[in-house]
């Protein structure tokens, strides 16, 4: 090899040793923005973005989470001005949860127009700006509830669905799933309410339960309700007046703890539950793998089941009714 040729490999050599030893150093800074930040299911989005992170930390990788939305889950204005912060101080990229599939659609193309990458978890966003949407088939959640609640009336009987709230694409999703098979597959049973919404705090959601158990609590025979709040305040609701226990047939969605325990005591007969552990992980490690210029998949189905009496206590079951939040929430 001539001298020249060995002092160009040499510098190659030396360049290559040195750029390694910038991307071993470098810290992704990412922004983890739930709907809000009060209920438990997006405790365990928190909890999995934190296992991500730190599995990505054996791995060499450097991730400095950041987590931060708004209190309530009608607050459109506060989320966008969390995802703009976020854009302005340059994060190295975004893991959102839009509380709104069209008011969160303009601040993700801002980000996306200032190359910083968004994956959307949980709930839908009516864009193409996003790198990958990492969430449960909301729309077969809803087709497992109808399931559920037609087995339950045996196919005939009438039943009642109260809302989330305009806007959030995940629970709407769920109702339409759960409205499209009752009409299909169980035609005796009718739908004798599906107008009403109940916001989204267990306040408002109470106060509308009791407003439908008022018109409704004679003649109706199942409910279901497509979140977290709804299915907590309509259990209550329903023990209020002496249905519960399943005098009027309950099925709910989602894990949180007051659920469980309504579930294990009788008073709710189905659970809808996802992996939001899983969903959380997945957020973050979907975008680390896109900033390091790896191919991702645009959809991710994380998972749902139905969760009974009877099979609350199979292994993978329990793991989806009480997630380790202890272990990775400080």
């Amino acid at each position: 090899m001539s001298p020249f040729r060995r002092h160009v490999a040499a510098a190659l050599l030396f360049l290559g040793t040195i750029c390694g030893a910038i991307a071993a150093d470098q810290t992704y800074t990412i922004a983890v923005i739930p709907k809000g930040t009060t209920h438990e299911f997006w405790k365990s989005i928190h909890a999995g973005a934190v296992k991500a992170q730190q599995e990505l930390a054996t791995q060499g990788i450097k991730v400095d989470l950041m987590w931060k939305g708004p209190l309530r889950e009608d607050d459109r204005d506060q989320q966008i001005q969390v995802v703009e912060n976020f854009m302005t101080r340059r994060v190295s990229g975004i893991v959102l949860a839009p509380l709104d599939s069209q008011a969160l659609v303009k601040p993700v193309a801002s980000a996306a127009q200032a190359k910083v990458p968004v994956v959307i978890i949980d709930s839908g966003l009516k864009s193409d700006k996003f790198v990958s949407f990492v969430a449960t088939d909301n729309y077969k959640g809803g087709q497992l509830a109808a399931e559920r609640i037609g087995q339950l009336l045996e196919g005939k009987g009438n039943v009642v669905l109260l809302r989330y709230a305009v806007g959030s694409a995940s629970t709407e999703a769920r109702e339409n799933g759960f409205l499209d098979l009752l009409k299909e597959k169980y035609p005796g049973i009718k739908i004798i309410s599906s107008d009403q919404h109940a916001g989204a705090t267990r306040e408002t959601a109470y106060q509308a339960s009791q407003n439908l158990l008022n018109r409704f609590g004679r003649e109706a025979n199942g409910i279901f309700c497509p979140s977290e709040t709804t299915t907590v305040a309509m259990t209550k609701a329903l023990r209020d007046i002496g249905k519960a226990g399943g005098k009027i047939k309950m099925v709910g969605f989602d894990a949180g703890s007051q659920s469980v325990i309504d579930l294990k005591n009788g008073d709710i007969q189905g659970l809808v539950v996802q992996d939001p552990v899983r969903m959380g992980y997945l957020g973050v490690t979907t975008l680390i793998k896109h900033l390091q210029g790896a191919k991702v998949d645009l959809r991710i189905d994380t998972g749902v089941h139905v969760i009974t009496a009877d099979n609350m206590n199979d292994a993978e079951m329990k793991e989806l009714l009480y997630p380790p939040l202890e272990k990775y929430l400080k």
